[in-house]
């Protein structure tokens, strides 16, 4: 028998706190977890809220103390996208404990290079074949050696799953490797059947958004699976049929069009090709009538032009790295690099043309191996199949980190847990002690929608946008000005909360534009470029207001240096509201913003003056020169007020 000494056990180790598909950066920021803070916030005065476990503060791994909580997965022949394109075995740990469980944080991860879909394939004849014993040996190793880490790490063997999928299901001596990983390591294999894999899948691309709704594609090696899915509040709708699987994997699909030419004239292999588009294309839409699409979806898609589709498995995320290079490259600068929340829209998405040709010539690809590239002209051919078969078409795709592993996990959570915002759940770690008042106070800087509707906050500026800025607006404060503003310019993208799994591209701008405004915006030359890129993935509206609210984040740490709002302080309250009749001759529309602070006898920390001293860089949001847009540029004048009154709010929550 071969040894198994030809496989990597231990491919490409990561450590938890760098996501998988984050960009190197050249910034100062730094890329740690969100759980290890450089920062120790107060204590929070929510007692339900954990701001961070003790053992944090004293430089603990922060998964210390959560032992109950940690889960070992394996998740055999998972089609996740693979460094060197193939269907590896992926060993991972993670910590489901409270606070951070909705963002499914991993405490170990790392792959090994052992293909059970590549094993089951003769190299010189291309047969068909049982997986070979000196396999199903490296597998029952590596399992084994999984074992042993998760006993370093305190993982209770009940809590160590092994989950099979497509590869071993299909493998003819299937039956045989379960039974020797049973007999090697005591383990149970879960094997999950082709419905069963198609939902876990789904949760998992559903675990990687706060809402979603749409048609929902797993692109594996061996075989590729549609359904639809429906994800609000914590409730997850799929279909009851499941998800379609058909044999059109990325390494399936090479295989079969290269079968299909073989031997063939050039027109004779043309028409070859021709019959079995057609034979994909009646596929899916047989599999969309039976998924019995909901009329809402439905009614969505003829409203705005098509599904919006969400694409996961390594075949379809090497499509969005190539779609990604080709926004990244010849004078385009799209920011953010980072695979989960990647959305681009439907002429885009179907060139495939752009993608073969790039994917060809290109010298070298962020995150596309050689073998992934082979298979792009297969995964392009899917992708012309889809755009003719999908009834009503597709408007934009949203490109997908979650897999097996993050559905297995998603699927144990409550419902409750699974509804919380996860840009919100990641900044806790950062929070001040009085995050609720904070909170609070910046959502009173926002007028309320006008009576007429003509006026209000952008709908796409998500509360849970603000409630993080709320939480993390102090974590980069211990730096100089040199790189404070810079280091929160990054934090989204490359720094402290890029590795957050379940935040839209359009979310980490926001956040991260809030941020450096809140430390007065002040940027070296270089980085301007990268905050502009970041304005082009929002509205003008939506970058106008993040600069404004990150104004009033400077106002009120400058009231509240250290995050707590002390009853024995004078009380402070802001306000705004709509006005028609601003400006010099009071024919200019924009808000007007009231910070009222409470008249006391006497004010050591002389609220009046650090108000009247700061109070003006929120009035400067208003100036045209800090509107947004080229040709027609999104702002309004802004206009402050400063009163003194008698407050009284009772007694001080707890």
């Amino acid at each position: 028998m071969e040894s198994d000494s030809e496989f990597s056990d231990f491919e490409f180790i990561e450590h938890p706190s760098d996501s998988e598909d984050t960009a190197p950066s050249s910034s100062p920021s730094s890329s740690s977890s969100p759980c290890l803070s450089p920062t120790l916030p107060p204590q929070s005065e929510d007692e339900s809220f954990l701001v961070m476990p003790n053992e944090l503060r004293h430089g603990h791994p922060p998964w210390q103390g959560h032992r109950a909580k940690l889960v070992g997965l394996v998740d055999m022949g998972s089609r996740r996208g693979d460094h060197d394109g193939s269907n590896g075995i992926r060993f991972s740990i993670s910590d489901l404990s409270a606070p951070l469980a909705r963002i499914i944080p991993t405490v170990f991860v790392y792959r090994s290079s052992i293909s059970l879909y590549d094993a089951q394939y003769d190299d010189k004849t291309g047969d068909h074949i049982p997986i070979p014993g000196h396999v199903i040996t490296a597998v029952c190793n590596a399992l084994r050696r999984f074992m042993v880490i998760c006993a370093d790490f305190g993982v209770a063997r009940d809590q160590i799953h092994v989950v099979a999928t497509e590869a071993a299901r299909v493998a003819q001596n299937s039956v045989q490797l379960l039974n020797a990983i049973k007999s090697a390591t005591g383990l149970e294999v879960e094997l999950l059947e082709k419905e069963q894999e198609g939902q876990v899948g789904a949760l998992g691309i559903a675990s990687g958004f706060l809402t979603m709704g749409g048609l929902v594609m797993d692109l594996g090696g061996g075989s590729t699976q549609i359904t639809w899915i429906i994800s609000k509040n914590g409730t997850i709708r799929t279909s009851s049929q499941g998800s379609f699987s058909f044999p059109y994997g990325a390494a399936a699909l090479t295989r079969r069009l290269q079968e299909i030419r073989r031997g063939k004239g050039k027109q004779e292999a043309q028409r070859a090709v021709d019959e079995f588009r057609e034979e994909m294309v009646r596929n899916f839409r047989e599999a969309y009538e039976k998924l019995e699409i909901p009329e809402a979806l439905a009614e969505e898609a003829r409203r705005e032009g098509g599904f919006r589709i969400y694409l996961s498995g390594g075949g379809f995320r090497g499509w969005g790295y190539l779609l990604l290079y080709l926004n990244q490259t010849h004078g385009r600068e799209y920011p953010i690099s980072i695979i989960n929340g990647y959305t681009v829209g439907r002429e885009q998405f179907q060139d495939t043309e752009a993608v073969k040709q790039v994917a060809k010539a290109a010298h070298e690809i962020f995150r596309v191996s050689d073998r992934r590239r082979s298979q792009v002209p297969a995964v392009a051919f899917l992708v012309k199949v889809l755009a003719e078969a999908i009834p009503l078409g597709i408007k934009e795709a949203h490109f997908c980190q979650g897999g097996v592993r993050e559905g297995y996990l998603f699927r144990q959570l409550s419902s409750s847990v699974r509804k919380q915002a996860p840009l919100e759940v990641a900044s806790r770690s950062f929070a001040p002690g009085s995050r609720r008042q904070i909170q609070d106070h910046i959502r009173s800087s926002i007028p309320k929608a006008s009576k007429d509707g003509t006026k209000r906050f952008p709908p796409d500026f998500g509360g849970h946008v603000i409630d993080a800025f709320a939480n993390v607006m102090y974590a980069h404060m211990f730096m100089s000005k040199e790189t404070a503003s810079t280091a929160a310019l990054y934090s989204t993208s490359t720094g402290i909360m890029s590795s957050t799994h379940g935040v839209s591209h359009q979310d980490r701008a926001r956040l991260a534009l809030m941020l450096q405004a809140r430390y007065r915006g002040e940027l070296p030359p270089r980085e301007v470029e990268f905050r502009e890129s970041l304005k082009s993935i929002i509205s003008p509206e939506d970058a106008w207001w993040a600069q404004y609210l990150g104004r009033i984040g400077y106002l009120l740490t400058c009231l509240y240096p250290t995050g707590k709002i002390y009853a024995s302080k004078p009380k402070v309250l802001l306000s705004a509201d709509w006005s028609w009749s601003l400006g010099k001759k009071q024919d200019k529309e924009g808000l007007i913003l009231t910070v009222s602070h409470e008249k006391v006898a006497d004010d050591p920390s002389r609220f009046r003056k650090v108000i009247d001293d700061n109070i003006k860089k929120v009035r400067k949001a208003g100036k045209k020169k800090n509107w947004v847009g080229d040709r027609d540029p999104w702002g309004m004048k802004v206009e402050t007020k400063v009163t003194e009154e008698g407050i009284f709010s009772g007694p001080e929550s707890k």
